[in-house]
């Protein structure tokens, strides 16, 4: 590694850019590491617009980098949070088995989670499960009494304290020029010997803007939850889950007990129409069709759940029968937009994706768990950085 100071520019305020950020420092003390954020705070997007859970790693393929990073992530999530007096409630999970038709995915995922190792796992039958969640009902839940809650924009917070976090500053391309990149900003031209782009919903768009061509591309997916009135947090104590359909990595209706002590129930993922311009790039992509083909039936239930009061409603009695309209407040709906990144066979790409240009790594997917794992996907990122400036 060269002797002189070397810079390095982080795209994107969220956790995982802030994450990383802060892996770097540690990593290359000597480093001067720039944070440039497009809003005017860290964290506006999906970093704060979550339920907030830490997740213990019972969905990922074993040996996955999914599951290799969040089993890490969580441990240093958690002594961050430590250290920076951030409160996590360890309040646990059930995965519910509601039908007999559910019990072979079920033991798959039993299997799944075991073989990552997560900590307390327990099979439950209908009676043993109401010991967890009183009010909730299924023939069969697997309990992780590791989950947790937390403030990730709180996380945010903390993390940009000791970092130079540039704010307001728009990223238009990047360029690889050999010895250096060059960065086009809303605030000018900037040199860097080194740059991460984590610009979630944008991080594709902008490799692409820079010349570099990939095979995939982000639809942007709303999330929205509704938050249950105090008499029906009361029928809630942690987190209740679905189990899993494989091949598609949004969870379906859940509960969750934040941090805050609000329960909120969702999220439903319908495609956002507040992204115009990513909408239309997606569109263009002959994956995304792809996709829509594939999954027309579960896109168009996802539709309905999120536009039917009724449908919700039903939803959440499938796992809590004691739920009843007035302990819904229907007024109250939290919202975030998630990037799901696509492939070009239609396949929505469940595990990260990044894509080195020269000088700049582009992290072009980084799903659910990223919050839980950022810490540990920073490390990685540094790593990566690491070789580029040696």
């Amino acid at each position: 590694m060269t002797d002189r100071p070397v810079r390095v520019v982080v795209v994107g305020g969220g956790i995982v850019g802030l994450a990383t950020a802060r892996a770097i420092r540690s990593a290359t003390p000597s480093a001067e590491v720039v944070v440039l954020e497009k809003e005017s705070a860290v964290g506006q997007h999906q970093s704060s617009h979550n339920s907030g859970v830490l997740h213990a790693g019972v969905y990922y393929q074993p040996g996955s980098i999914k599951a290799t990073l969040c089993r890490r992530g969580k441990v240093m999530m958690e002594a961050f949070c430590a250290q920076q007096g951030i409160p996590v409630d360890r309040n646990g999970k059930l995965v519910v088995a509601t039908e007999a038709s559910e019990l072979g995915r079920f033991d798959a995922l039993v299997d799944r989670a075991r073989a990552n190792e997560v900590e307390g796992l327990a099979v439950l039958d209908g009676r043993e499960l109401r010991a967890i969640e009183p009010h909730a009902r299924g023939l069969r839940a697997l309990h992780s009494p590791g989950t947790g809650v937390v403030d990730f924009g709180a996380v945010c917070r903390a993390l940009a304290v000791d970092l130079d976090v540039r704010t307001d500053v728009s990223v238009q391309t990047l360029a690889d020029r050999g010895t250096q990149v060059v960065l086009e900003t809303t605030a000018g031209e900037r040199t860097a010997d080194a740059a991460v782009v984590c610009g979630g919903l944008w991080s594709e768009s902008l490799a692409a803007r820079s010349g570099h061509r990939t095979d995939v591309r982000v639809v942007p997916f709303r999330g929205s939850w509704v938050a249950l009135r105090p008499s029906g947090a009361a029928l809630v104590r942690g987190n209740i889950y679905p189990v899993p359909v494989p091949g598609l990595p949004f969870l379906g209706v859940h509960f969750t007990r934040r941090i805050d002590g609000e329960v909120w129930v969702g999220p439903n993922a319908v495609v956002s129409l507040s992204q115009p311009r990513l909408l239309a790039r997606a569109a263009a992509f002959s994956g995304s069709w792809r996709l829509a083909a594939e999954h027309l039936g579960t896109g168009a239930r996802e539709v309905w759940t999120d536009r039917s009061r009724r449908a919700l409603l039903r939803a959440m009695r499938r796992y809590v029968p004691d739920v009843a309209d007035r302990d819904v407040d229907w007024g109250r709906k939290p919202s975030g937009v998630r990037a799901q990144v696509v492939d070009r066979r239609g396949r929505l790409v469940d595990d990260f994706v990044l894509a080195k240009q020269g000088r700049v790594v582009h992290v072009l997917n980084a799903p659910s768990p990223a919050a839980t794992s950022a810490l540990a996907i920073g490390e990685r990122l540094a790593a990566e950085v690491s070789t580029v400036l040696a």
